[in-house]
């Protein structure tokens, strides 16, 4: 299961995975923690986008806890931690990508603290792998000191299915510019072409591993 701040943070930060997953015949889901304010400019259009890229991914169940996007600072901890707990209890998943900790967004801050509380062996046994991912306009803007920096540990190969993220993407025609934008074809590329060089592939996501029970 992917925990995703907002739309579009699954496939940034491990669309490639996830397709690879499918495609290994896993069952994949998405959480989705927030969601735009019904006048929004831009809600009836993020809310087909939401419906075509959760067909394209062909996930098994899709969540979405409609917290007030950009104001996820304003719900107490106790209540994101059993709303998001809610799900895990019925997902029962046993690997979970969650926001990398340190990202310069609040709410990927806020939802790391209450999706991490989830994941304590004794209450959720299920829970096998955890996960922090790389999510572009947010991980590289995080404090450039030891304890806030990404320091990825995993590298899965998703060389087969990079073209397929990339599309995906473009879905979120309100969340593509172009170059020198974070969220740009172009730096999409270059972050998977860099990290594939790490790992000896053509392209690559990057994760940071915090816990697994074998």
């Amino acid at each position: 299961m992917v925990i995703a701040v907002h739309p579009d943070d699954e496939t940034l930060g491990c669309g490639g995975t996830l397709l690879k997953h499918k495609a290994n015949g896993d069952e994949i889901h998405w959480l989705i923690c927030t969601a735009l304010d019904k006048n929004h400019s831009y809600y009836e259009m993020r809310e087909r986008e939401i419906k075509v890229v959760s067909k394209v991914y062909d996930f098994d169940s899709v969540h979405d806890l409609q917290l007030k996007t950009m104001q996820v600072d304003e719900y107490s901890m106790s209540e994101l931690i059993s709303r998001i707990s809610k799900v895990m209890n019925e997902v029962k998943p046993n690997i979970i990508y969650l926001p990398f900790k340190s990202d310069v967004h609040s709410d990927h801050r806020k939802i790391f603290e209450a999706a991490y509380s989830c994941s304590k062996s004794f209450r959720y046994p299920f829970v096998k792998k955890i996960y922090m991912m790389e999510t572009l306009s947010e991980t590289e803007f995080a404090p450039s000191t030891k304890e806030d920096s990404f320091i990825p540990n995993v590298f899965v190969d998703i060389s087969d299915f990079f073209e397929k993220k990339v599309e995906i993407m473009k879905v979120f025609e309100s969340e593509m510019a172009e170059h020198p934008f974070p969220r740009s074809e172009k730096n999409l590329r270059a972050l998977a072409t860099y990290r594939g060089a790490t790992a000896g592939c053509d392209y690559a996501e990057a994760f940071m591993l915090i816990k697994e029970i074998q």
